[in-house]
């Protein structure tokens, strides 16, 4: 049974070694690839290349759990999250530094599905899954968001007084080492009954199974849209800002208001979307989304700014917890972090394709016209589920709708 201890452990561990994981990421990395003498081209790949392992090893790790249990997966991920650090002060060119973002990205790809189907698979266990999932999906996300958050921040602190990113490193070791406490005290629960298939059946039915549940391609193509918004975002806006006449302290004030309210926002979105429905809440949070983005470009003012920030924050809030409490309705639990490997691997592409995308929109028209373009997407999303929801009331309109779709009884 996972009670609130559980939870709290695992998300214990999943804040400490994200935080050192983002601490890390920026702005220790491009610092330290640029000493070894990486070009701009050679930087931009060591940065994502831990984005592009995740596209193609979170549903493979996510199978493994399902088939071998969580607990062995998450003490693996968390023991290359505490290891790799170490192995950063040895690397001596571009080319290492390469091999070794690749590796530590495997971190990341077992993480990712393992801790998310641990939530989902251990509330429901305790029985009450459906009355409070999108809530509990919103605490654990809060402490993976607190990691994006203070990672930056205190990483830049120990630069000024350590200098040497080497040094950094290994501290970011010693901190991640400490996640392995509360994931040596979790519960090694056993995975989930399935027949007596060989590693190739049961492969093949996890697979099948996730991309003939609906509610999966629905959720993870709700949050690559919004994630298409967010690293347009974060990869313009302050080349947006130089060219309106805006502070870049603004720009930074932005990002960390959009992520403190999305932080402190998410259980309260998970709350209502368990209360009012998935579908309408997710809906109602990428219409918020869409106006933020869409008022971008008409902003000089840095208060509009941050309002906007916060509306922006406040609008994943209530999409994540709901887009992923709508796939843990449906899926099939024999299979739980194969899909939610397959929603993290739709999610890791829109962080690729969203520079992408707005780069071709910006060189096509204008910053504007890249926002405009983005807030459109997100509108369209949200009308396709609101008319999704629509036309299951109008199909069953003396059935009670307590969550994103109709529960069979």
């Amino acid at each position: 049974m996972l009670g609130i201890h559980g939870l709290l452990k695992i998300s214990a561990a999943d804040f400490i070694v994200r935080t050192a994981y983002q601490m890390g990421k920026t702005p220790l990395l491009p610092l330290f690839a640029a000493s070894l003498g990486a070009n701009a081209t050679i930087l931009g790949l060591i940065v994502s290349v831990s984005t592009l392992t995740g596209i193609l090893l979170k549903p493979i790790f996510g199978f493994l759990s399902d088939r071998w249990g969580r607990w062995i997966w998450l003490l693996t991920g968390t023991l290359l999250f505490a290891g790799i650090p170490f192995l950063y002060p040895w690397v001596t060119t571009p080319k290492e530094l390469l091999i070794l973002r690749l590796i530590h990205g495997l971190a990341t790809a077992i993480y990712g599905p393992v801790t998310i189907a641990w939530v989902i698979e251990q509330g429901q266990q305790q029985g009450n899954s459906a009355r409070n999932r999108a809530e509990r999906l919103g605490w654990f996300g809060m402490a993976r968001s607190g990691g994006y958050l203070l990672g930056p921040t205190i990483a830049a602190a120990l630069l000024l007084v350590f200098e040497e990113p080497s040094t950094v490193f290994t501290l970011i070791g010693l901190l991640s080492s400490t996640a392995l406490l509360p994931v040596l005290l979790l519960k090694n629960s056993a995975p989930a009954k399935t027949p007596c298939f060989t590693l190739r059946q049961q492969t093949k039915s996890a697979f099948q199974a996730g991309i003939k549940t609906p509610e999966l391609w629905l959720a993870g193509s709700l949050e690559c849209v919004v994630y298409l918004g967010i690293y347009a975002t974060k990869t313009f806006l302050p080349l947006y800002a130089l060219e309106s006449g805006i502070s870049i302290l603004w720009v930074g004030l932005f990002f960390s208001a959009q992520e403190l309210f999305h932080l402190i926002g998410r259980p309260f979105g998970g709350r209502l979307s368990d209360r009012l429905g998935y579908l309408p809440v997710a809906a109602s949070g990428m219409l918020l989304a869409a106006i933020s983005l869409g008022l971008l470009p008409l902003t000089n003012s840095p208060l509009n700014l941050l309002i906007l920030a916060i509306s922006f924050g406040l609008s994943q809030a209530l999409i994540f917890p709901s887009t992923l409490a709508l796939f843990a309705e449906k899926m099939d639990t024999r299979h739980t972090g194969t899909g939610a490997g397959m929603i993290g691997s739709l999610k890791n592409s829109a962080k690729v394709a969203g520079p992408i995308l707005g780069g071709l929109l910006i060189n096509w028209q204008s910053f504007a016209w890249m926002f405009w373009s983005m807030s459109i997407l997100l509108i369209l999303w949200s009308l396709v589920l609101l008319l999704n929801l629509l036309s299951e009331k109008t199909i069953n309109p003396k059935r009670k709708y307590s969550r994103a779709f109709p529960v069979n009884t």
